[in-house]
């Protein structure tokens, strides 16, 4: 149980590995702003006021595509800068399995790459299988639930193939219309089909197999990816809120309040009923 609550892929009240390992570099940057005194500059983010509101369109049922790639593959950036070692296995090698028919080259595994390296990666892969902003999310749980399970690293030389082994499962888990592996090696075009094979059956070994993401698992990795935007100014994409949208949230309001009233009546005549049945019981045992 100790184990399962210190996992955060597992357990909702362990804290992400990412958002911990980025907030490393938050700390030492704004120690830096402080002691070299560098101002702000001008404010970018919009606050709400008593006359306007501002929203956004990512919410945790439905998040913007966009931006929550952008935020997981940051987090990706600072699982790969800040690791602790480079532990890693022979499957997730890229020179042992390589993504392209370029050759590796020999200093591969030095050179961390940068976020928009990643982003670039990632957004091929989304936009080519059209994935969902979802899928983004349940792709960093399983990440993060290999490197726990497997007790591995993600560095320069896999951190591609362990990148395409989660997404690969988490389209096919969360997305109701899979893509196939064979889907893939069309989008990657020197990948076979074989090896795309041996990658997912080793990474469900690794997970042993546990591919169940509950809902508020998934609520805290979208929550925590909000934060880390936060912390590094990547904004979500704010509007006004209009006339129009605040009469639909109003409408939905009073759908959702309608429904858990009558959830609630439901409740209470299952209880008055279960009341009055050990009423009687009783009743019949003092009679009898």
């Amino acid at each position: 149980d100790l184990a399962l609550e210190s996992n955060p892929s597992d357990h909702p009240r362990a804290s992400t590995i990412f958002l911990s390992k980025s907030q490393t570099d938050v700390r030492e940057k704004r120690k830096s702003n402080h002691i070299n005194h560098v101002s702000p500059g001008q404010l970018t983010k919009k606050y709400s006021s008593c006359s306007t509101i501002f929203i956004d369109d990512s919410t945790v049922s439905q998040p913007n595509l966009r931006s929550t790639i952008k935020c997981v593959t940051l987090a990706i950036f600072y699982h790969i800068k800040n690791r602790d070692s480079d532990r890693s296995l022979d499957i997730f090698d890229e020179k042992s399995h390589p993504l392209t028919r370029e050759e590796v080259p020999d200093d591969y595994y030095k050179h961390d790459p940068d976020h928009k390296h990643i982003y670039r990666f990632v957004r091929t892969l989304f936009s080519a299988a059209q994935l969902t902003a979802e899928c983004a999310i349940v792709t960093l749980v399983y990440l993060e639930r290999l490197l726990t399970y497997a007790e591995i690293d993600i560095c320069p030389s896999n951190w591609k193939r362990i990148v395409l082994g989660a997404i690969l499962l988490a389209s096919k888990v969360w997305d109701d219309q899979a893509v196939w592996n064979v889907d893939y090696c069309q989008i990657l075009k020197d990948i076979t089909v074989e090896d795309m094979n041996e990658m997912e059956r080793h990474f469900l070994e690794l997970l042993q197999f546990n591919i169940n993401v509950p809902a508020s698992v998934y609520a805290k990795y979208y929550f925590d990816l909000r934060s880390l935007a936060d912390d590094n100014n990547l904004s979500f994409l704010l509007e006004p809120l209009s006339k129009d949208r605040a009469q639909k949230l109003e409408a939905i309001s009073r759908l959702c309040e309608d429904k858990y009233k009558d959830l609630s009546k439901a409740a209470m005549r299952r209880s008055f009923s279960a009341d009055n049945l050990v009423g009687i019981r009783r009743s019949n045992a003092i009679l009898s």
